[in-house]
């Protein structure tokens, strides 16, 4: 039964209709999500970076079947659907990927990440949140295991294991939080 609620969920997960928008955010037209990523059609990501009340940063490694498989990633991402707002995108996305739900976030900014990646073109209009949770996190299937950094573990691996994080992370990262690659 698992497997049939998987296919389900995939099958759902790329029939999803998103908005393409321009460069100023703008909203074109709607497409289904998979023709999106094959046309490299720019659309919105909600993303959020999760940090508790001590300063640690909160990653989950993604599953094998995913893009960054086995790397420490943003612990909530998602497209934002067509006709949805961004902040519905990330209450969803929040609960669906962690369980959260009744958190306080900010937008953090918006930014458009291309990159070619399995088999297909994420061309992405990032909207970076924080959510402030100390929360435990209940993760999905799209997540392995997480795990939370201190700042100063967080600078030391980016520098010492880089490898560690995936690629969508250290975009984020030299965009919105430079002080991360400082010593």
């Amino acid at each position: 039964m698992i497997g049939t609620e998987l296919l389900k969920y995939k099958f759902m997960n790329e029939r999803e209709r998103v908005d393409v928008v321009n460069e100023q955010d703008e909203v074109l037209y709607d497409v289904f999500k998979d023709e999106a990523h094959e046309k490299g059609l720019l659309h919105r990501t909600a993303i959020s970076e999760v940090i508790n009340s001590k300063g640690e940063w909160l990653f989950v490694k993604q599953a094998s079947d995913r893009q960054d498989a086995g790397q420490y990633v943003s612990p909530v991402g998602g497209h934002v659907r067509a006709g949805e707002s961004e902040d519905d995108a990330l209450k969803r996305e929040a609960l669906e990927e962690l369980g959260l739900k009744d958190f306080n976030f900010k937008l953090v900014g918006k930014v458009i990440f291309n990159r070619f990646i399995i088999g297909r073109q994420e061309n992405h209009y990032f909207i970076l949140y924080e959510i402030l949770s100390d929360v435990q996190p209940v993760l999905n299937h799209e997540s392995e295991s997480c795990r939370y950094f201190a700042v100063n573990e967080l600078k030391q691996e980016l520098k010492d294991n880089p490898q560690l994080f995936g690629d969508a992370f250290h975009f984020v990262v030299k965009t919105f939080y430079p002080h991360l690659l400082q010593f």
